[in-house]
């Protein structure tokens, strides 16, 4: 009854009908549309113009005008002054008492400023230089970060689809052993122990294949939350046979594409998002460091003043009023002198923070570089891989097609019989996943240089198995 129910299960699978196969790039624009990843990033990247625009505008003029009206009570005592006046002669120590009290005081003044030396003014100009260009590197990384991201979970669910594919055949071929088993033994051809091996290795098929239909859902769901998808209308498909993605493969590689590992070692140093970003942290780092440096200190204006300050009112004297005006233009020196050792201690800490930016983009590039070096070398040996597997493969077919031959006339067991369509299997699944291994090295290395974009993903989307084949 059970091994009923299971090949009415397996041929259910069989035959369900399938959802339409999803292109790689179709996947990557959809994730690329709908992933909030992107839109984090995109927010970033906004920030690179007004970045921009302010460092340009440190050293545009700068126009301030004041104003302030109020109330406001003065006084002013002289003594000792000389007065003259015509017709009134000249008088020696004069003294003069003005009050206002609660009087109507009123001022005006218009300030502008051009810098014209300011060493810490610049260092912050390219602070906000280099900081746009971070912005700009953050986008790109976090675009190729969510290429790589879709490719895995689109060749994820590639992997899942195989596997219960392949698990269904298997089951199917287990069936077919188990009700031999049974009517061999049923005519005393056979020893019990046949049923049972059967019986044994088709409960373990049937475990596999339930595990199988949760691991695919759950690669569908994660492509779907990434794409925004509907989860039954995704199906992902295999590389094709004869796809190599090595570096030595001419037909998929981008045009201009770096050929020996030292080429992608260089494309890797000057091309790497991540690596670029390290290295302009670090440059930053340095240009902070710069700004509170004691040469930086020193700051030349251009300075134009215009200003006028009024009370008028009611004092101790009777009606007052005093005004005063000022005008000028020239050239304004600020030199900081003492600041009690905090610019001192700041720009300390800013020179060890410059060399821990500098010393972590050195550790990236180590690591980028040991990352190129494996997969350039796995890449390298990757297609006779895959033609050995292809190879074992095909053995393995022609294993089980002995072993059924040798089965039918007594000369193999059962037992070996559902060791070579394991084996079968084994194979299938390990030649999807090398193909699928390759082709995401190669993106891989493609992002690590920086290259990776839509057109590396058409070219890994026109070595897909075509729609409707079968894997």
């Amino acid at each position: 009854m059970a091994s009923t129910l299971m090949l009415a299960l397996v041929l259910a699978l069989m035959h369900a009908p399938a959802a339409r196969a999803t292109g790689l790039l179709q996947a990557w624009q959809a994730a690329a549309a709908h992933d909030p990843s992107m839109d984090v990033a995109a927010a970033a990247r906004a920030t690179a113009a007004p970045r921009r625009e302010q460092a340009r505008a440190l050293w545009r003029p700068t126009v301030d005008l004041t104003g302030s009206l109020g109330l406001a009570s003065g006084s002013s005592q002289t003594r000792g002054a000389a007065f003259s006046a015509a017709g009134l002669g000249r008088s020696e120590g004069v003294g003069f008492d003005t009050s206002i009290n609660g009087g109507r005081a009123g001022r005006w003044g218009v300030e502008a400023m051009q810098p014209l030396y300011d060493p810490a003014r610049r260092a912050r100009q390219a602070e906000l230089e280099l900081s746009a260009d971070l912005a700009e590197l953050q986008w790109q990384a976090a675009r190729q970060s969510l290429m790589l991201r879709t490719a895995e979970r689109y060749f994820d669910l590639a992997l899942a689809q195989q596997t219960l594919l392949v698990l269904q055949r298997q089951a199917q071929a287990v069936q077919r052993a188990d009700d031999e088993a049974k009517d061999r033994y049923s005519l005393g051809s056979a020893p019990i122990t046949d049923v049972h091996e059967a019986r044994a290795r088709l409960a373990a098929v049937q475990a596999q294949l339930l595990a199988a239909q949760t691991a695919l859902a759950v690669q569908r769901e994660r492509l779907a939350d990434s794409t925004a998808l509907p989860p039954d209308t995704l199906s992902a498909r295999l590389p094709a046979e004869g796809t190599s993605g090595g570096p030595a493969d001419t037909s998929p590689a981008p045009v201009g594409a770096p050929r020996t590992l030292a080429d992608w070692g260089a494309a890797a140093e000057a091309g790497s998002p991540d690596l670029r970003m390290r290295r302009l942290q670090a440059e930053i780092a340095h240009r902070q460091a710069a700004a509170l440096s004691a040469g930086a200190a020193l700051r030349v204006s251009l300075v134009a003043q215009a200003g006028r300050d009024r009370l008028a009112g009611s004092g101790d004297f009777g009606p007052a009023a005093n005004e005063s005006r000022n005008a000028m233009i020239g050239v304004q020196v600020s030199i900081p002198l003492y600041s009690g050792g905090g610019r001192e201690a700041r720009h300390e800490e800013a020179e060890r923070e410059a060399e821990q930016a500098q010393a972590q983009a050195d550790r990236l590039r180590l690591q980028l570089l040991q990352q190129v070096r494996a997969t350039w070398l796995g890449l390298a040996v990757g297609r006779q891989r895959v033609q050995a597997l292809q190879e074992a493969l095909k053995a393995n077919d022609e294993r089980v097609d002995a072993t059924r031959i040798g089965h039918d006339i007594g000369q193999r067991t059962t037992l070996d019989l559902l060791n070579a369509e394991n084996d079968r299997a084994a194979a299938s699944l390990a030649l999807a996943q090398a193909r699928v291994g390759l082709l995401l090295d190669r993106l891989r290395l493609a992002a690590w240089a920086g290259r990776l974009d839509e057109g590396e993903l058409r070219r890994a989307d026109a070595a897909l198995q075509p729609a409707g084949s079968e894997p």
